[in-house]
């Protein structure tokens, strides 16, 4: 393969993956954003080395143009914002050279198709980058980027959206292996080989027309999410806290004199500082919900004071209920922290603070445990609640679903993404959440996207992009227990199985010679 084409290549897959996620809404590319990768492991010949070499500048290019936004989101938190993106984006380059070079080892050794490869190499990829301790970072997946479409994706409620990527990446290898041979005189027999990948979509609409039909949606009540549009400089500013809180109380009291909400819903960290430190906040918060006999969830900060008088600080999560008691309930603390910003990875984070350049926002925060499901009354039922990223991790919704919640509460901080695509890819992971577990969503975000999401994927009132507003509506749900919600991520643990297999017997031929045919014995006259 020439070098030129090599570059193309590897420029348009970046260029389809980047389309098929939100804002963009072409969920065709979702299909065909895997042919460029197809045509360089097709063009490599066997010639692993190669392959190796295409798929870490194909990871490259691709992953630094999906997550372009991070650049401007990390500006805030660090001046070596540049230095932690490039560092990243080596990082999943170097994982899709090494599934290149194993896809291809694996061809050359036991002649497996690409169409059974791509797919369980492409989808244990996003696997280990979603299980990998500290620094996981399991965003988008090829599988969420079909959230554009949700009837298609409605088989989530039984694979996940795992499996949905690996059924988009077997389409990409299908389609692209039928280009290959659509010479002149060839395209009948082209469209002969996309009748497969064209029977798989029938199928997915049929089954998504027929969830759509089958699945009871019940409203739970009427929820008001609040949306401050406070900025990032503003929002740590001591001098503007208390200006801050009165805001949300304010835009709360607006909603409430317009439509008399269920559940009041206040962003990530929209109390700015500790609950527990300031009576004065608690006390406007407590006397609010209880005026208006309206429960309401708010992010802030909250500590955990250890025996040597240290304290463990957490991201989390404080509810009221409609009498304006907090303290009885337990505060849900953040599970999954964004690595670097908000937990520092293997080192203490105290190292990372005494560097000036990295500022005060290197991320010192503890990790959660509990899973608390807060009552929100007779008609709303219980809820969860999942704090701004831990949207991407698909296994804690599903254990909310299991452990009974009616719905979900997603609480977020979009403002640093500014106005990339940051804040819609952030949005779309909800849609997948919602159709694998069959539960609603209420997201409020401090600058947007604030939304409703109901169990089919569908999202309604979505509020614009740093604007102040309140989002009213009634929250949809269900009473689907799913299979994905019962089973988990099974397609995930059947790939990664399929993967130690197949490595194993990789392994096996290459040292100790097993598999392999004998060699020709040597005659002499």
């Amino acid at each position: 393969m020439s070098a030129r084409r090599a570059a193309v290549l590897i420029l348009l897959g970046a260029a389809l993956l980047t389309a098929s996620y939100p804002p963009f809404r072409l969920p065709l590319l979702s299909f065909v954003a895997l042919v460029p990768a197809v045509l360089l492991l097709e063009g490599v010949a066997g010639d692993a080395g190669a392959a190796r070499r295409l798929g870490f500048w194909y990871g490259l290019a691709t992953y630094g143009l999906v997550l372009h936004w991070l650049v401007v989101a990390l500006w805030h938190f660090t001046k070596l914002a540049a230095v932690g993106y490039f560092a990243i984006i080596i990082v999943l380059g170097a994982l899709t050279g090494t599934l290149f070079w194993f896809v291809t080892r694996l061809r050359a050794a036991f002649g497996l198709p690409l169409a059974l490869l791509l797919p369980l190499g492409w989808t244990a990829t996003e696997w280990l980058v979603g299980h990998i301790g500290e620094l996981s970072f399991p965003w988008l997946g090829l599988g969420t980027s079909l959230a554009d479409a949700p009837v298609l994706i409605q088989w989530a409620d039984l694979a996940g959206a795992r499996g949905v990527g690996v059924w988009l990446a077997w389409c990409s290898v299908v389609i692209g292996q039928a280009l290959m041979g659509g010479g002149k005189g060839e395209w009948g027999r082209v469209v002969r080989r996309l009748v497969p990948v064209a029977m798989s979509v029938a199928c997915a609409w049929g089954y998504g027309l027929w969830r759509e039909r089958t699945i009871v949606l019940r409203d739970v009540g009427k929820v008001a999410l609040v949306q401050p549009n406070i900025g990032f400089n503003e929002k740590w500013n001591e001098a503007e806290a208390d200006r801050e809180v009165a805001l949300l109380l304010s835009l709360s009291r607006e909603a409430r004199a317009v439509t008399r909400p269920d559940l009041v819903v206040w962003p990530e960290a929209a109390v700015p500082g500790y609950l527990a430190q300031r009576p004065g906040w608690s006390g406007e918060i407590s006397r609010f919900a209880a005026e208006s006999r309206t429960p309401l969830v708010t992010g802030g900060l909250n500590a955990r004071w250890r025996t040597d008088g240290t304290a463990e600080v957490f991201n989390a999560a404080f509810y009221f209920d409609s009498l304006g008691r907090w303290q009885d309930y337990p505060v849900y603390a953040k599970h999954d922290l964004v690595p670097v910003v908000e937990r520092v990875p293997f080192v203490p984070v105290a190292w990372f603070r005494a560097l000036p350049w990295l500022g005060r926002w290197s991320g010192g925060f503890g990790h959660g445990r509990e899973l608390p499901l807060y009552p929100g009354g007779a008609a709303l039922g219980r809820f969860g609640v999942i704090i701004c990223y831990e949207s991407a991790f698909e296994d804690m919704p599903r254990r909310y679903r299991a452990l009974g919640a009616d719905f979900l509460v997603n609480v977020t901080n979009d403002a640093w993404y500014g106005r990339t695509a940051g804040p819609y890819q952030h949005a779309t992971h909800l849609v997948v959440r919602a159709i694998e577990t069959r539960l609603g969503v209420a997201r409020a975000a401090n600058s947007g996207i604030s939304e409703f999401v109901d169990p089919l994927g569908r999202a309604t009132a979505a509020s614009q992009l740093e604007t102040r507003t309140v989002v009213t509506g009634h929250l949809l749900t269900s009473d689907a227990l799913t299979l994905y919600v019962r089973w988990g991520d099974w397609v995930g643990t059947l790939v990664m199985v399929a993967i130690v297999v197949l490595g194993a017997a990789l392994f096996a031929r290459d040292r100790l010679g097993w598999g392999r045919p004998p060699a020709a014995a040597g005659g002499t006259a």
